[in-house]
């Protein structure tokens, strides 16, 4: 819980909290409540789970009347950097576990609370978020709430025009907007009374995105306010883009109270943090790779699944999502990710596929039954044959054993930013992760003799001057070129995947190495400080970061393989287990409260104090560190 005396009267700046629907959709704000993002909402659905997401109610104005004077509980900021009205400078304490919850304290000695909460969705449902306003103390005779409505694609932003429809259809205690043709209803039940008073409020400020170089200001539709006897008692707020059955206090209760029963079953507050990931996709299920901004991306997806799923116990899932995807095969290849507009499979990844034999595997490993056995067996040779072949962007067995990829233009590695058509990281040739997938799914596939000629190859990415792997072999596939760059992918070849590729000295003297360079308590560094295109921070308009991307950044999910490997090379006892979540792990854990509550971030800045930056909400970082957590005995 975060107190007025911790804050100064509103929350640390960073500090955001999540409620996903299994849908896709979510909603998304601050401790203090004052937006940051355009992605911040109060109701955003996801149209075509989980894609074709779009912000509906954007956030709520909230006013209550007590005898010492009318007072906000509600803040915004607005262009010149302008925070109006005061709402935040009263918040007396937040809490984010089981659901967000407000207390403020007002002049005169009233206290409320306010509380919001997602109902996790069934596949083929709608979303409900439910809100209750409750007086604590004092005399408060009378709640305003005004709801700010966008009606947007969430990546954009919203302006004011003349097209939006404030008019809504009323129905009892249910009123309905319809704000532009083609974007789902707003359906508000509220046990309040609604006058229509139609406005526009004008240049919301989002700091973040302004800092992301990207566009800030927006517009919102104001279309009238509730009112709510609060001194009678709580006040309630049901939303949701289908139709509201039932008196608005009850359902809330009843979504709240459901809420409070199915969250109480997971065994931990990661376990519970894991649920937001998976979600709905067609008639079966996928990962969502980040919130706010990421959709499923098939990469993501298998390094997180062990993590979210069998680590969690969630096997059903598991499968679920492995048969989604197994459908997807083409040319041995995964999809990396869906078009979100069209869900059109896009092609462009070299390690989805050889990541999705590893999370097969790990599911198979428990799974008694011919039936997953025939369908994920099918997908794994499938994967293998194909690349054994030849398939697209210049991915093939070169005559070593080794896994050869990439022409120019593409990025097919996790190393994957670009800028204006360039990749920043291009990795053509043979890099050192592929090479430790690729042996791993020969050796899952019962390819041994595949498996130990490209192992015997794999001594070629030996640096004894550094004491390193080279990052990248016959680099542009040129024969002999390397890439002796230090960065973290060379750990695969020792932990994070269940075959190591290396062991013995050359192995140990690898981590040391990552240790000394790239090790920060929130992960490994993506490049060595030394080098001369290492940046010490993300951030910047999109060109800078995606320059930063992987020459400097902290990606925390590369804890795993890391752990793992310094876990292995020294012996794997009880007591290596315990130090390494000493030294390494639990200080990892401590950052799930520094901005995604009870999540990790995609990335941290290179330096210190190794800032969470990125997308707050990042599935596989969470996975990891949950993976991790099991396998050290947590």
């Amino acid at each position: 819980m975060i107190e007025r005396g911790e804050t100064g009267g509103s929350a640390p700046r960073g500090i955001e909290w999540l409620e996903p629907d299994g849908l896709g959709g979510f909603a998304m704000g601050t401790a203090d409540g004052i937006r940051t993002r355009r992605y911040h909402a109060v109701l955003l659905a996801a149209t075509r789970p989980p894609d074709g997401r779009m912000v509906l109610v954007a956030d709520l104005e909230v006013f209550v009347d007590t005898p010492a004077g009318r007072f906000a509980l509600s803040s915004h900021r607005y262009r010149g950097n302008v925070i109006y009205p005061d709402g935040a400078s009263r918040l007396a304490s937040f809490q984010h576990q089981p659901w967000p919850r407000w207390e403020w304290a007002l002049p005169g000695g009233a206290r409320v609370a306010s509380e919001l909460v997602v109902e996790r969705a069934a596949a083929g449902g709608a979303p409900r978020v439910a809100l209750r306003w409750t007086r604590l103390a004092g005399s408060v005779t009378s709640l305003n709430v005004q709801p700010l409505l966008a009606g947007r694609d969430y990546h954009a932003t919203h302006h004011e025009n003349t097209v939006f429809r404030f008019v809504p259809d009323l129905d009892g205690d249910v009123v309905t907007w319809r704000p532009y043709t083609g974007v789902p209803a707003i359906c508000c039940a509220a046990n309040g009374l609604y006058q229509h008073a139609p406005d526009w409020y004008r240049a919301f400020y989002y700091r973040d995105e302004a800092e992301r170089g990207l566009d800030s200001i927006e517009d919102l539709a104001s279309p009238g306010a509730f009112t709510f006897d609060l001194a009678s008692g709580p006040a309630a707020m049901v939303l949701s883009t289908a139709a509201i059955i039932g008196e608005p206090a009850e359902v809330a209760d009843q979504i709240f109270d459901a809420e409070a029963r199915r969250r109480a079953g997971f065994a931990s507050a990661l376990d519970r943090a894991a649920d937001a990931y998976i979600v709905s996709r067609s008639a079966g299920k996928t990962i969502v790779a980040g919130y706010p901004w990421f959709a499923d991306w098939g990469r993501d997806t298998f390094i997180a699944l062990r993590g979210l799923c069998l680590a969690t116990g969630r096997r059903d899932d598991a499968r679920a999502i492995l048969a989604q995807w197994a459908a997807a095969v083409s040319r041995g290849m995964l999809p990396n990710r869906f078009d979100e507009r069209d869900a059109t499979p896009e092609y462009n990844s070299v390690d989805a596929a050889l990541w999705f034999v590893i999370a097969a595997d790990a599911y198979l490993a428990g799974s008694t039954s011919s039936a997953d056995r025939d369908l994920l067996g099918a997908a794994i040779t499938a994967i293998v044959d194909g690349y054994r072949a030849g398939t697209r962007h210049g991915i093939r067995v070169d005559s070593d054993g080794l896994l050869a990829c990439g022409e120019p233009g593409l990025q097919l590695t996790w190393m994957d930013a670009r800028v204006d058509g360039a990749c920043i990281t291009a990795r053509i040739g043979k890099p050192v992760e592929i090479q430790a997938l690729w042996i791993n799914a020969l050796l899952i596939a019962g390819r041994a003799a595949d498996a130990d000629r490209a192992r015997a190859a794999f001594v070629q990415f030996w640096d004894p001057d550094r004491r390193q792997l080279h990052d990248v072999i016959d680099v542009d596939h040129v024969r002999g070129a390397v890439d002796s760059t230090c960065r973290p992918n060379q750990l695969l070849a020792i932990g994070g995947l269940p075959h190591p590729v290396l062991d013995g000295e050359r192995a140990h003297a690898v981590v040391d190495t990552v240790e000394r360079v790239l090790w920060t308590p929130a992960g490994p560094r993506s490049l060595d400080p030394g080098d001369p295109r290492y940046r010490p921070r993300y951030a910047g308009g999109p060109v800078e970061r995606d320059r930063g991307y992987h020459n400097g950044a902290v990606w925390p999910w590369l804890a795993g393989p890391f752990i793992e490997a310094w876990v292995r090379v020294r012996g794997d006892t009880p007591a290596v287990r315990r130090e390494a979540r000493t030294r390494f792990l639990d200080p990892l854990l401590a950052r799930t409260q520094l901005a995604g509550l009870d999540h990790l971030s995609e990335l941290c800045d290179g330096n210190p104090p190794h800032q969470p930056t990125g997308c707050p909400f990042q599935a596989w970082s969470l996975a990891e560190a949950i993976r991790l957590d099991r396998l050290l005995g947590g």
